[in-house]
């Protein structure tokens, strides 16, 4: 184990039989039942206020004794801790009733089971599938193979659940029940928003690095470019901009040039051809399959290179340049002009028809319009993939929640990936309060068909350099996934015969012929393709790992 691998659980009050931890873990409370296992060093913060009530709160989270106080004796739980900065769980004990909070986005994901002697949740969903006894989820992994929107419910194992973001999870000698203690926010005025978002993602940097660790950042898009001015001002930075071998000015280098602060040291990365996509490499096992399976060449090397935090600006697309449900919104406050007006503009930016899009927003199908230009399934998956999503309502803050929290889900393997090698890979936009301030905005103010992330830009701008302000794009590195099928192909090929196939969720033959195709620099469903690959990597990973084990703790042991 890693300094940084770190999860926690706990059980249901007043077990029926022996109580089980973690290997190793640490018992923090004796009934009801919490531990800890692995390195919780400033991630762990705790209040007993006598044997049957107490609280801490597990994360990134600056709340402090104070904060606490009031969190425990207050009635609604959710309530108490919501705009607190950082990403966390919370766990309460009053009176033989356990809640364990789970993030609104997700970032600290909670999971639970039944065992023959009560409930036992964690943070760690693979352990749990150890102790239940079960393998992977052949529906999960459908739903994740179709669009990587796996139901909010769900791990990826079977027998484990997860309690969807937003939700809490609340156990009594009687059982479990999970509800939601999370709803969207009410818009206010766009300059509250903005001044809100300010607020929060500058505490949601805070907490990261006012350790005192060493700290990295991605340099490159105006999202990580952000997070840099702000950890900057806690203490020195190393900005990290990744390049391609033999180019040295234009993208993203260009942009890291124009950013220059007393405590920021600016690096670059070289990507050669070991960092090229789809690099043969044995994976850590993690609770569901890594985003940057494809890129575990690069991602390690980057992560050997990091400092022991590591901030990245993964979210930050979806919480500011989202697909255009707004255009729902719009048609149902009756501002049909300006609807009509940015779907125009915004099929004209990528090539298509404004035609759909239009029929969409009138129709105001949400889900239609968040996954316009994502074109059809691919044609390798088989009906055993189909799956019926978690219903969201019919406008453009739902979806916008449900896409971040889909990113969040994501990411989460990636950073148990980053632990495995020593790094706290923190993702600052994933954080609760900042979506709270985004979607304190109306849909149609925080986007736009003209401007580049206006919402961040009207948040920080004077912050950042005039070149990042007037920023329209950002870089692509989809020729290097062309290169990286050429050189690996019959590397992929052989993962078209594995255990995918046998499960019976991929037709080997059509993807076989996928893969030759973007070989040969084709139109490719990357997004598809990587779903596949990683699922594909996840499933070696897992069935060669050695399983979590737990221990019975014997009566003796259970010490507060």
């Amino acid at each position: 184990m890693s300094s940084t691998e770190r999860w926690t659980g706990g059980g249901q009050p007043g077990g029926t039989g022996p109580a089980v931890v973690s290997q190793g873990a640490r018992v923090r409370w004796s009934d009801p039942l919490w531990w800890t296992a692995g390195n919780w060093a400033g991630r762990l913060l705790c209040l007993d206020a006598g044997e049957s009530t107490r609280i801490a709160v597990f994360g990134a989270s600056e709340a402090g004794a104070a904060g606490l106080a009031r969190a425990l004796a207050a009635p609604d739980l959710g309530a108490a801790v919501r705009g607190w900065p950082g990403a966390f769980g919370v766990v309460r004990a009053v009176d033989g009733r356990v809640e364990v909070l789970a993030d609104a986005v997700g970032t600290v994901p909670v999971y639970w089971t039944s065992t023959a002697t009560g409930i036992v949740w964690s943070t760690h969903a693979r352990a749990l599938a150890a102790l239940a006894g079960d393998g992977p989820d052949l529906a999960w992994l459908g739903a994740y193979l179709r669009d990587q929107r796996a139901p909010a419910a769900c791990s990826a194992f079977a027998g484990v659940h997860r309690v969807p973001p937003g939700h809490r999870l609340v156990l009594t000698e009687r059982g479990a029940s999970v509800s939601p203690w999370w709803s969207v926010p009410h818009p206010d005025r766009y300059e509250v928003a903005v001044a809100r978002l300010r607020t929060a993602l500058t505490g949601a940097v805070r907490v990261r690095v006012g350790s005192g660790k060493p700290v990295s950042t991605d340099l490159a898009g105006m999202d990580s470019t952000t997070l840099t001015v702000l950890a900057e001002r806690y203490g020195p930075v190393n900005g990290v901009t990744a390049h391609p071998r033999g180019v040295t000015a234009g993208g993203d280098l260009d942009f890291a040039r124009t950013l220059s602060l007393p405590q920021l040291t600016r690096r670059t990365f070289e990507l050669t051809d070991e960092h090229l996509p789809f690099a043969e490499a044995e994976l850590p096992a993690t609770d569901q399959p890594p985003l940057s399976a494809h890129l575990w060449g690069m991602f390690s090397a980057q992560l050997a290179a990091a400092r022991p935090v590591h901030l990245t600006g993964d979210g930050g697309d979806h919480l500011f340049q989202p697909a255009p449900t707004h255009l729902a919104d719009l048609v149902a406050h009756g501002r049909l002009l300006h609807a009509a007006r940015d779907a125009a503009q915004w099929a004209r930016a990528r090539r298509i028809s404004p035609v759909p899009v239009l029929r969409h927003a009138i129709a105001r199908d949400v889900a239609a319009l968040g996954a316009s230009g994502a074109g059809a399934a691919a044609s390798w998956l088989t009906p055993g993939t189909a799956y019926d999503r978690d219903p969201v309502d019919r406008t453009a803050a739902a979806a916008l929640t449900d896409s971040l929290r889909a990113a969040a889900r994501r990411a989460q393997a990636d950073t148990e990936l980053a632990a495995s090698v020593g790094v706290e890979l923190h993702n600052p936009y994933h954080d609760a309060a900042v979506l709270d301030a985004v979607l304190a905005a109306r849909s149609w103010e925080r986007v736009s068909s003209t401007r580049y992330k206006p919402m961040l830009v009207d948040a920080f701008g004077d912050l950042l350099p005039a070149r990042h302000r007037d920023r329209t794009t950002k870089g692509t590195f989809e020729t290097s996934f062309h290169a990286g099928v050429r050189a690996r192909l019959p590397h992929l090929l052989d993962h078209c015969d594995g255990h995918l196939a046998a499960l019976g969720l991929i037709r080997p033959e059509q993807l076989r012929a996928a893969l030759h195709r973007a070989a040969l620099g084709a139109r490719t469903p990357w997004r598809a393709i990587l779903a596949v690959y990683g699922a594909e990597v996840w499933l070696r990973a897992v069935g060669n790992a050695p399983a979590p084990t737990w221990a019975v703790l014997a009566p003796a042991r259970r010490m507060p």
